[in-house]
């Protein structure tokens, strides 16, 4: 190299990328999540990557980034293979570990003018895949592993399921099983609760015992007053199981209604903080952006912040705030139709 040359000018190389890794069983509002969080970071001035990791989805409502299905399609596998859905879906998953660095190769292109990327995988809804095959989790953590990456999984349970005891300590004890095997950092969501908040009479404890997951057995305790018919006979399962949960003292959960900001900011919260992304937050500052100096995470409501029940108090108040709004625009709708 020449003394007098002039140098290069170089562009910084990002040593790190942020992400989440949106997993949960089918119905569980995965994508509806992932278009929400895209609008909010789209509205945050934040870079954002969508990548649909679900072979199987040929219906995304959200502009996607990178889409699996070039790669390997789950119907193309079930014609060529002859297999069933279930079948297909695994045998495109092993594809997807075999061919990693297709994945790797797109995600370095599409981050490569971003100074902190933030990626978001949609993922598949069998619950097989995370919870007692490690297929997803090789797939993490060699993507972690090429790419310097720090993810976090966010784990959604419909939160409809709280109406029945039994389906709630089914999606508790699911929520479990993905913690140990997914081995990274973990959001447990309690997603769609403006739906629950039609039935919350249904309940006999108020939703953020649900969220907390508090002592399993005042709620077993409900199934023996109220005679569930499978209550006695089950009674000692049911017992070793609430233990279970109990014992590891790991399982809580975040309620979302994604179509509020400040649920889907909490969120974001949460996982800036498991992520990591917290402590690299000065390097997306946008001095035209009004909310850019606004401190999510620090609002991150850490332990000795706002209560869960104050919170959803607060979030049932806004809920029938927006309810007569979408009311009141309804019937002035009406209105002027029949003008």
């Amino acid at each position: 190299c020449r003394p007098d040359a002039e140098a290069a000018p170089r562009r910084p190389v990002a040593m790190v990328f942020f992400g989440q890794l949106v997993v949960g069983p089918p119905g569980a509002g995965k994508t509806t999540y992932c278009t929400g969080m895209q609008q909010l970071l789209t509205a945050l001035k934040r870079p954002r990557t969508l990548v649909n990791l679900d072979p199987a989805n040929d219906d995304l409502p959200y502009e996607c980034d990178i889409d699996i299905r070039e790669l390997v399609n789950v119907e193309d596998v079930m014609t060529e293979m002859g297999l069933g859905p279930n079948g297909a879906l695994m045998y495109a998953m092993e594809y997807i570990e075999v061919n990693l660095d297709w994945l790797v190769t797109k995600l370095r292109a599409a981050t490569k003018d971003e100074v902190v990327p933030y990626v978001i995988f949609d993922c598949p809804g069998q619950v097989e895949l995370y919870t007692h095959h490690d297929i997803m989790t090789r797939i993490t953590s060699q993507l972690v592993k090429a790419l310097d990456g720090r993810l976090v999984a966010v784990h959604l349970v419909d939160s409809t399921l709280c109406v029945d005891a039994y389906r709630y300590i089914s999606a508790v004890l699911l929520s479990l099983s993905a913690m140990m095997q997914l081995e990274l950092p973990h959001i447990n969501v309690l997603s769609k609760i403006d739906m629950l908040m039609d039935h919350t009479d249904d309940l006999p404890f108020k939703l953020d015992y649900y969220a907390g997951v508090f002592d399993l057995s005042h709620l077993l305790l409900t199934l023996q007053i109220n005679r569930h018919p499978m209550s006695e006979k089950f009674k000692e399962l049911n017992r070793l199981m609430a233990e279970l949960v109990e014992d590891y003292g790991m399982v809580n959960f975040e309620p979302l209604d994604i179509q509020d900001k400040e649920c889907a900011l909490r969120v974001l919260s949460r996982c800036d903080t498991a992520n990591g992304h917290v402590m690299g937050a000065e390097k997306i500052h946008d001095p035209s952006d009004p909310v850019s100096g606004v401190r999510l995470f620090h609002t991150g409501f850490s332990e000795d912040a706002e209560p869960m029940e104050a919170y959803l108090e607060r979030y049932e108040e806004r809920y029938k705030e927006r309810l007569a709004e979408e009311a009141e625009e309804a019937e002035e709708a009406a209105g002027s139709l029949a003008g």
